[in-house]
């Protein structure tokens, strides 16, 4: 493989590296350009504002959207959701606790549950508390059915 790279000597102008070295070189550029990029977004853990969703229930959004939203919901002790439906499939992780969807699932730290489009979600809920990271629609408390 023939790189060009820059040399003292200007009657230089061609340098045979090996395939590695090639690599090695790719793999610096494309480093340094990763680094120089500003689009990213981070949210450190104590960043952002808690907001109250329902009782016992609060969420801080992380990112918006036009179709989609990523969130954390904080469920105190004992609290729930009651039966929704979601406008958009849902993506929910267990970050801390121990999650309760309807009567037979229960999903502890590092478990995933998707609800899909239109489907009625069962009550969700916690006895002992837990955090969960969401990406979907937020639902809104006036579209949970009472």
């Amino acid at each position: 493989m023939n790189l060009r790279l820059p040399r003292q000597d200007p009657a230089e102008s061609t340098v045979d590296a090996s395939p590695s070295q090639a690599k090695s070189i790719k793999r610096r550029l494309l480093e340094r350009v990763a680094d120089a990029d500003s689009t990213h977004l981070t949210v450190a853990a104590d960043a952002g504002d808690w907001q109250v969703f329902a009782p016992g229930v609060e969420m801080k959004l992380l990112h918006r959207d036009e179709q989609f939203q990523s969130y954390l919901l904080r469920l105190a002790p004992g609290s729930s959701l009651p039966p929704h439906r979601h406008p958009a499939d849902e993506e929910c992780v267990v970050l801390t606790g121990c999650l309760w969807v309807g009567s037979h699932t229960e999903i502890g730290p590092g478990g995933y549950h998707r609800a899909q489009q239109g489907a009625l979600h069962p009550t969700v809920g916690s006895r002992d508390g837990a955090t969960i990271f969401l990406r979907g629609a937020v639902p809104r408390p006036d579209q949970v059915l009472r």
